[in-house]
């Protein structure tokens, strides 16, 4: 017993040993944690295969084995060689549009080189000679092209692959066609603005006006150069001008154009436009300048006479880019609509002229998105928070709101992709324990029929580095009522009869939830957990999926709200016996980024150390679309603007504070950062400030990102 007693005190070292450390390299160069996943799937016509691009090649698969059965384009093979990036297929599955040389622009917006691969040939070529395209897409009949080149709308007819540019009058910073202006891209989520009819015999277009617009002027230094370019694009900040927007409605057959009517009142947005079933009959959903109106118009395309089918108001916002289910039934009578008119984001099932069938899903929670609707057997597949809004889970339900069955059971976020005759489903599931799994599943009895993905090389790394897990918690929000949730991670030799340091990460804008049960591998906080640092992520009042009231009392105080709630929480994290409460710390980006400064300045006193990656520092600053949704204008609401504007508490700054933003951030201009600093030299404050010259609203590239997290975790080391 004694010599067993004693080799395992010997063994007990190297078993220590054994757990490798994590370094910046892991998580910046070399992406050690990194999930592999399952892309480019593409259900086929027949219901008995579906396409997936595997590296540079695009590999069909049988449904009912899983085996591939034959390579569909090689792009290493072609006499062009190409490096496929995307691909898409012809409706008739005839030809392939291949994306290679991706150029981003911003957020969302690209151009590129496109290819046609005729599958019956093997023979390939350029979709255009006249410089790269964005967002070609295939018409619905298969015999046409369109794209966006340089603000005009253009298609190409394939029988001929002649170019007929359907637009003239594009002009950078004036007029664009087809494509969406830098506002609506980012907070209307979309950059592509132009749309076949079901036929393919027309294309509805938007046309924005920016004329009137002004510009941000954002210096880009260009490495090597003698003088930074001076680069001007319109940004229209809270309280500004934004474009003029149309919709317009273009015949392939006789080249007339068509304008929608969309109303007199130019004030406005236009944030989705779709075709119903109808190939006559488009449709558009238009709001007001405040966003608390929402109205779906139907519009004839012949004459552009429109009529509104359905309104919805509210006392507050309603957010169209979480409310966007609108399913138009191939029965040509009805729509499905989501909406939080409930409190809580439902389906609801209406007439095509916008009488209320029934309301399709109900309940204390929220369907989070659709997945397919089998009118066939009526059934609505979705996902939703039922049971527990940090788990997303598959449902089926019928169209009369009967019938309700779950489909998914493992907790954790399960996100599907769907066969478009409900047959068959992808599950990409994971949580805050299981890496992602990519399964397949027959939908009749809820079969599994093979594993694609499993990540079990992962699964070993988490081992071998034996990183640590994410525990859930709440955590009492500052209305002494309201219980919030939070992760922690804690050191792998943990002690609870020691006192530890705490980083606290968080992001606390508008329904974007940091804790939920999915998988993150968190490389940058596993290091700062092997550093003898515990790690919390924290949500806050104003966050998502908890329904309309949880998530929008923040309406009109941006950041008041979230900082009571994350000094209630570093006050909880103090009072754990396991916790040195005068060493908090607190990270965030972006929105994250302007909670951070101002709990450092207007809540100063509860954490040490503070670290605010691109902050928004006044939402004068920020873009209208997305501040005026929760705030209202500046002249209608000065006290919510600045009362919580980290710059007019700079005097109140206290511990170490570290300010990061990229020079060529288009999204939070530097701007936000420049006024702060200022702020904080007159108020005779010291910090820690640094810039990355010409990067966006993340800093980008793997020598960049090792930079930045060697110099935040030196920082927190040093100070912490």
């Amino acid at each position: 017993m004694k010599n067993a007693f004693l080799l395992a005190l010997f063994l007990l070292p190297s078993l220590l040993v054994a757990q490798r450390e994590i370094t910046i390299d892991d998580f910046t160069t070399r992406n050690t944690f990194a999930q592999r996943s399952v892309y480019g799937i593409n259900w086929m016509n027949d219901g008995k295969f579906y396409s997936s691009q595997d590296g540079n090649k695009v590999v069909k698969f049988s449904i009912t084995t899983g085996q591939a059965v034959e390579i569909l384009v090689d792009g290493d093979a072609l006499n062009t060689k190409l490096s496929i990036q995307s691909y898409e297929f012809s409706s008739d599955e005839k030809k392939l549009l291949l994306l290679t040389e991706r150029e981003g622009i911003y957020r969302r917006s690209y151009k590129a080189e496109y290819y046609i691969y005729d599958l019956t040939s093997k023979s390939v070529q350029k979709l255009s000679k006249g410089g790269k395209q964005s967002y070609a897409t295939f018409s619905p009949d298969a015999t046409k092209v369109a794209f966006v080149r340089n603000n005009n709308l253009f298609y190409v007819d394939l029988a001929t692959m002649s170019e007929i540019q359907v637009t003239n009058d594009g002009k950078f910073n004036h007029i664009i066609n087809g494509s969406t202006d830098w506002v609506y891209e980012e907070e209307f989520s979309f950059a592509q603005a132009f749309y076949w009819s079901p036929d393919g015999k027309r294309l509805a277009y938007h046309r924005f006006d920016e004329s009137n617009v002004k510009e941000y002027n954002l210096q880009k230094w260009n490495k090597g150069a003698l003088y930074p370019e001076d680069y001007r694009f319109k940004y229209p900040k809270a309280g500004e001008d934004n474009s003029v927007v149309e919709i317009w409605i273009y015949n392939l057959s006789d080249g007339n154009k068509v304008n929608a009517d969309i109303g007199t009142e130019k004030d406005i947005y236009i944030p989705r436009v779709k075709w119903t079933n109808n190939p006559s009959v488009l449709s558009i959903r238009r709001m007001n300048r405040l966003q608390n109106v929402l109205e779906i118009l139907h519009v004839d395309a012949t004459s552009g006479r429109s009529t509104v089918v359905l309104t919805e108001k509210n006392d507050k916002y309603v957010d169209i880019d979480y409310c966007d289910d609108l399913t138009y039934l191939k029965d040509g009578k009805h729509f499905i609509y989501s909406s939080e008119q409930s409190g809580y984001k439902h389906l609801y099932l209406y007439t095509i002229d916008g009488k209320l069938v029934n309301q399709i899903t109900k309940g204390n929670w929220e369907v989070t998105s659709v997945v397919e609707v089998d009118e066939k057997s009526k059934l609505v597949y979705y996902i939703s928070t039922e049971g527990d809004y940090l788990n997303r889970q598959l449902y089926s339900v019928s169209l009369d709101g009967k019938r309700k069955t779950v489909l998914t059971s493992t907790p954790g976020v399960h996100t599907i992709n769907m066969s478009n005759d409900a047959q068959y489903y992808l599950d990409y599931f994971s949580n805050a324990s299981q890496p992602l799994s990519v399964q397949l599943f027959q939908t009749k009895g809820n079969k599994q029929l093979k594993v694609l993905e499993d990540n079990e090389a992962l699964r070993s790394r988490i081992t071998e580095y034996g990183l640590a897990t994410k525990e859930f918690y709440k955590y009492p929000s500052a209305d002494g009522v309201t219980q919030l949730d939070a992760t922690m991670m804690k050191p792998r030799d943990f002690d609870p009869g020691k006192k530890y340091p705490v980083m606290v990460f968080q992001y606390s804008g508008p329904r974007a939830s940091q804790v939920r049960n999915a998988f993150n591998a968190d490389g940058w906080g596993q290091l700062l957990v092997q550093k003898g640092y515990i790690v919390v992520t924290m949500d806050t009042r104003g966050t998502g999926f908890r329904g309309e009231q949880f998530t929008k009392q923040t309406y009109k105080e941006m950041g008041k709200l979230e900082l009571e709630d994350l000094l209630a929480g570093g006050k909880y994290l103090a009072s754990l016996p396991y916790v040195d409460g005068n060493r908090l710390g607190i990270y965030g980006w972006s929105y994250g980024g302007f909670m951070a400064s101002l709990v450092m300045t207007k809540g100063a006193g509860v954490y040490k150390l503070g670290i605010a990656g691109a902050p928004v520092t006044n939402w004068r600053y920020y873009d209208n679309v997305y501040t005026e949704r929760f705030m209202q204008l500046p002249k209608d609401n000065a006290s919510g603007y600045d009362d919580n504007s980290p710059i007019n508490y700079a005097d109140k700054l206290q511990g170490h504070f570290l300010l990061i933003h990229g020079t060529g951030d288009d999204n939070v201009h530097f701007q936000n950062s420049v006024a702060l600093q200022d702020a904080l030299i007159m108020a005779g404050k010291q910090f820690q400030s640094f810039y990355y010259p010409d990067d966006p609203h993340g800093v980008r590239g793997a020598k960049r990102r090792h930079h930045l997290h060697t110099m935040m975790r030196d920082f927190i080391l040093k100070n912490l």
